[in-house]
């Protein structure tokens, strides 16, 4: 039996959309779900990216089932900036299939073309802080709420319909120590002495809502030149506060403040939400949010989301004051493990900061690239 290419056109539609992964990892263990409210928010058009965005969502019929899905997005800004006249894939889940690939691949490639674009890259998302690269090591691993898990498959079609590696990210798992090291206690108070610093002393979530917009602009500013990075709007900038800052952990938001009160470093951590996203199953209600107020209150282990040292000050050790405060925080916690999610391979720099851990490498993902002729 062929297979049936539909556009997403309504609302149904984009309901399976989002559902179809739910019953393609049923029961995986290293699987974990989106949750789909999240995911609604950022395929709709309420997302602020679509001020500069546009995008196509397909489904893959076999009869009459749902077998596949795949988003095109095309990111006028990226595309300004890097002067690369590519169109991103993403979302991207298929049977295994190589025809049911091929399918929804062609799909966004002829849109591309349709585009006058030169290529076709993902999985990659509307910004930076979305999903992007398909895992290509560590399928015995379990996910996390900022990453694709993905069978081992996938990367292989890829591969057989012309797709080559364009960048790839790792991650780390970070096993922490019985207390804080004492080499990166005393690197953390020379810095925090010969630069005039200090750690906001944060109690509540809304004082770290306070600081939201000096993060994401450092974010824009830290992350410049990663790959395929766009800086985020002024807008965007307002949705994400509203959606991430409200229910986050204090404690475990570090924020380093120079002798003005100028934020010029930071890290977003929580505690992992995994096996709850699990047990929610993509839905809050009606105990999927019981499942994470669990998580975050009793975890074994950590995730680590965001790290952005303002670009004035590295090379100088900031890194060892966000490290050491992120470890008394986990210990206090009585979290063991930390995953460190994706940063990318040549980012030395990031990689540095595990030289105080047992750490080790235990997941790589790859953003993939086809040149149309």
């Amino acid at each position: 039996m062929s297979v049936v290419i539909k556009e997403v056109v309504t609302s149904k539609q984009l309901s399976e959309f989002i559902n179809f992964p739910l019953a393609l990892y049923k029961n995986h263990p290293y699987y974990v779900p989106a949750l789909s409210f999240d995911e609604k928010a950022t395929l709709s058009k309420k997302n602020p990216a679509f001020d500069y965005c546009e995008s196509k969502y397909w489904l893959a019929y076999k009869n009459n089932k749902i077998v596949g899905r795949v988003a095109a997005i095309l990111n006028k800004a990226y595309i300004e900036k890097w002067k690369h006249e590519y169109v991103r894939f993403g979302w991207i889940d298929f049977e295994e299939d190589i025809d049911i690939a091929k399918a929804l691949l062609t799909q966004v490639e002829n849109w591309a073309k349709e585009l006058g674009m030169k290529a076709v890259h993902g999985p990659m998302g509307f910004t930076d802080l979305d999903y992007e690269g398909m895992l290509v090591e560590g399928f015995d691993q379990l996910g996390t709420l900022a990453t694709i898990y993905n069978y081992p498959y996938y990367p292989k079609f890829l591969e057989t319909l012309g797709y080559a590696k364009d960048v790839d990210w790792v991650e780390y798992k970070i096993t922490l120590p019985k207390e804080v090291p004492e080499k990166l206690e005393k690197l953390a108070d020379i810095v925090k002495r010969r630069y005039n610093l200090v750690v906001a002393p944060i109690k509540k979530a809304k004082e770290i809502k306070q600081y939201a917009g000096e993060i994401f602009h450092l974010i824009n500013t830290t992350y410049a030149d990663l790959h395929g990075v766009v800086p985020l709007t002024e807008k965007q900038i307002v949705s994400y506060t509203n959606q991430y800052f409200s229910f986050i952990k204090p404690d475990f938001v570090p924020l380093v403040l120079d002798s003005t009160g100028k934020l010029v470093a930071f890290a977003v951590s929580m505690p992992s939400l995994s096996i709850a996203l699990q047990k929610a199953k993509g839905s809050l209600f009606p105990f999927g949010l019981l499942h994470i107020l669990k998580a975050m209150n009793k975890n074994n282990l950590g995730d680590l989301y965001l790290v952005g040292v303002d670009k004035a000050y590295q090379g100088k050790g900031l890194n060892a004051i966000v490290m050491h405060e992120l470890t008394k925080t986990f210990l206090k916690h009585k979290i063991e493990y930390a995953e460190s999610n994706p940063e990318l391979e040549l980012n030395k720099s990031v990689q540095a900061i595990w030289q105080y851990y047992d750490a080790t490498q235990h997941k790589r993902r790859r953003c993939f690239i086809k040149h149309l002729n």
